[in-house]
């Protein structure tokens, strides 16, 4: 294998387990005391189970980190195959998350990949990419790392304006998100509630939302994943309440395909309290 193909894999690695990894962000009300959230997702292909993801977020009074691990494979490895390490941090602001930091390492047969950012007001103050961003990819300017948000911190969807602890204008949104190598948008619309069961944790109502993949730049536009999300298929992101906060979080993502179903789901969705101090550390990929 070249280093080029394996680079197009990193980039396509990168791009679904930052963007998917990332429904395993929650976020508690910042006039609320500590918390932490413990989650775990299946990912699914085809009906046969080819990954999972787990996740730990902790948030204060006025900032969050969160921590998340994952691994894809199987069937589906033409779009993504290894596994995955992330973390973000940031502050809270008029109820809404900043992030400050983003990290990523994606460790694949080939080659390690990783990112680290510095982030100030949406904007990427620091950044550093190990290997170096493909030079066949569409060119990211400075003007597509500005007014932007990392793939975790993009799914902490705040109420605070709308005051609703299940607000249908969540989804009435376009996140832009950058992980460092691939800039692109997600456009969301609302689309119905449900309800859902985890195994462990929440059971209640959800939005659902219609998701529409942007790629914008960073990209190739012949990769295998680019393609199969930008092919006119049917996306759908679940988002559920944290009760007693601001906030909603993504519990189910499903791209639907001619020839296969990507879904991932959680089977466990828990919030417990805890003591500590108001300032969280860093959390740091495994």
């Amino acid at each position: 294998m070249t280093r080029q193909m394996f680079l197009s894999r990193a980039a396509r690695t990168a791009m679904l387990a930052t963007t998917l990894a990332a429904v395993t962000a929650a976020l508690h009300d910042p006039t609320h005391a500590e918390g932490k959230l413990d989650a775990s997702y299946t990912i699914s292909f085809a009906r046969l189970e080819v990954g999972d993801i787990f996740a730990t977020v902790v948030f204060g009074d006025s900032n969050y980190a969160i921590s998340a691990r994952g691994r894809a494979g199987g069937v589906m490895k033409a779009l993504i195959d290894g596994e995955g390490s992330f973390a973000a941090r940031g502050t809270l602001k008029d109820g809404y998350p900043l992030p400050t930091t983003f990290t990523s390492k994606i460790v694949s047969s080939v080659e390690t990949s990783e990112v680290t950012m510095v982030l100030d007001e949406g904007r990427v103050k620091e950044l550093t990419a190990i290997p170096p961003p493909n030079t066949n990819a569409v060119p990211v300017t400075e003007a597509n790392r500005q007014g932007i948000v990392d793939p975790l911190t993009a799914m902490l969807f705040s109420t605070a304006v709308g005051g609703e602890s299940l607000s249908q204008a969540a989804c009435r949104q376009t996140l832009p998100i950058f992980d460092g190598r691939q800039r692109f948008d997600l456009k969301l619309g609302f689309k119905r509630m449900d309800k859902v069961t985890a195994e462990k944790g929440y059971a209640g109502p959800v939005a659902v939302c219609s998701v529409t993949y942007e790629p914008i730049a960073g990209h190739r536009s012949s990769a295998a994943l680019v393609k199969y999300l930008s092919e006119g298929r049917e996306m759908e992101m679940a988002l559920a309440p944290i009760a007693g906060t601001r906030f909603l979080v993504p519990f189910r993502v499903s791209v639907v395909s001619m020839i296969a179903n990507l879904v991932i789901v959680a089977n466990r969705f828990e919030i417990t309290a805890q003591a500590g101090a108001s300032t969280l550390s860093d959390p740091k990929p495994e």
